[in-house]
């Protein structure tokens, strides 16, 4: 705790908060959709709510304080989408046996060490070519937004590029504050949609079919390795944390399988927002930057003890607000990863390749972009760089020409 005390700074609390009310902005609005596909009641999606929230928080602190690297776990995103279009079609106790078939499957693989060995052999710029094909919308998203808000968004921008120059670590923390500033005096917050109201957890039996399994948790198990863990060990890689994967994975499906029976769906190492506190705005220092990992997960759990609450405030502010916020926020990600992957000559094409691909958003055969980027990006590192000595020849030929 006195060391926590000695490194705590301002910048990296904000951008644990920050990097938290990333997390819930747009995920938790799949969720509610997935809810109400599946006609879930109240009391249980309001379970869901918290044990996804409280998991997160827990994880985040532990693993923070443990490796002193800023960790943040979140819910599967990916995996909420997937239940909108499945939880129609089965029970929620189906749904739930599979949630503990994934976790358990997970823990597995990072019981086994064999993800460590897989990450330790990716091209360090075909995973920044990843990473910043998955941030990528959220830049361009920020611009988006100008065409609802356009006041609102530029003076966030404006206020970004200012005290960008004059304190950056500050950067971040006055865009917020410029944001729900102009919010509040504009008369654009709806305080009519804020309510107080608690989350409690709902236990619900499991019910294993394997149809079900084959369906929901094979993909969620696809989902959360390539799509979640790869990108996240790819930011912390990034960022110069070497940080082994397999405590992270096994922790998160270990926390995944306890809530499971609650409504957990899955947590997993997150990616977006753990950009948000690896960067130099949370501290010039990286070793003191677990503080926002612990922030993160504070705010984590304060948030998902008062669920209702929680929502509504999403609800109040304006949809432009958030989507400035996390573009501007994650501005520095973007352009380290997109420095990393152009970094090295000979894997340039092919992080140029992942980068594409993971950014244009495609979905095939029920796999994420980001999966796909990975598959294309390593299969043309593979074929650019399987035999140099046809590389030589063929220059020594235009050479002579």
């Amino acid at each position: 705790m006195k060391a926590l005390l000695k490194d705590f700074s301002l910048s990296a609390v904000v951008a644990g908060f920050i990097a938290t009310v990333i997390s819930y902005a747009g995920p938790l609005v799949i969720i509610f959709q997935a809810a109400k596909a599946g006609n879930m009641p109240h009391d249980v999606l309001s379970s869901w709510v918290w044990t996804i929230s409280i998991g997160s928080g827990v994880l985040g602190i532990l693993l923070s304080l443990r490796y002193k690297v800023p960790i943040i776990i979140a819910w599967s995103a990916p995996g909420s989408a997937l239940l909108v279009t499945m939880l129609p079609d089965i029970t929620l106790n189906e749904a739930v046996g599979a949630y503990i078939v994934t976790s358990v499957v997970v823990l597995l693989v990072g019981l086994s060490g064999a993800f460590d060995r897989i990450i330790n052999r990716l091209p360090s710029a075909i995973a920044a070519g990843m990473l910043a094909g998955i941030l990528f919308r959220f830049g361009t998203g920020l611009f988006v937004s100008i065409k609802e808000q356009p006041w609102l968004v530029l003076a966030m921008f404006c206020a970004y590029l200012i005290f960008k120059r004059a304190m950056p670590r500050y950067a971040v923390l006055a865009v917020l504050v410029v944001g729900v500033t102009i919010t509040i005096a504009s008369g654009e917050l709806r305080s009519e949609a804020l309510v107080i109201g608690l989350a409690t957890p709902v236990w619900i039996n499991p019910d294993f079919s394997w149809q079900v399994i084959l369906n929901i948790a094979f993909p969620l198990i696809m989902v959360a390795l390539t799509g979640q863990f790869i990108p996240g060990m790819a930011v912390l890689r990034n960022a110069g944390y070497s940080t082994p994967a397999s405590p992270l994975i096994s922790s998160s499906a270990l926390g995944s399988l306890l809530l499971a029976p609650f409504g957990c769906h899955g947590l997993n190492l997150a990616a977006i927002t753990a950009a948000i506190c690896t960067g130099r705005e949370a501290h010039e220092n990286p070793a003191k930057r677990y503080v926002a990992g612990v922030s993160g997960g504070v705010f984590y759990l304060v948030l998902g003890v008062f669920g209702a609450t929680l929502v509504s405030i999403f609800t109040a502010f304006p949809a432009a607000l958030i989507a400035a916020l996390a573009g501007l926020a994650l501005l520095a990600a973007i352009g380290g990863a997109l420095s990393a992957a152009m970094a090295v000559p000979d894997d340039r094409e092919a992080a140029l390749i992942t980068f594409l691909v993971t950014a244009s958003g495609m979905s095939f055969l029920g796999l994420s972009a980001a999966f796909w980027g990975l598959i294309f990006g390593i299969s043309a590192h593979l074929l650019l760089r399987l035999h140099p000595a046809w590389a030589t020849a063929a220059k020594g030929q235009q050479t002579v020409r």
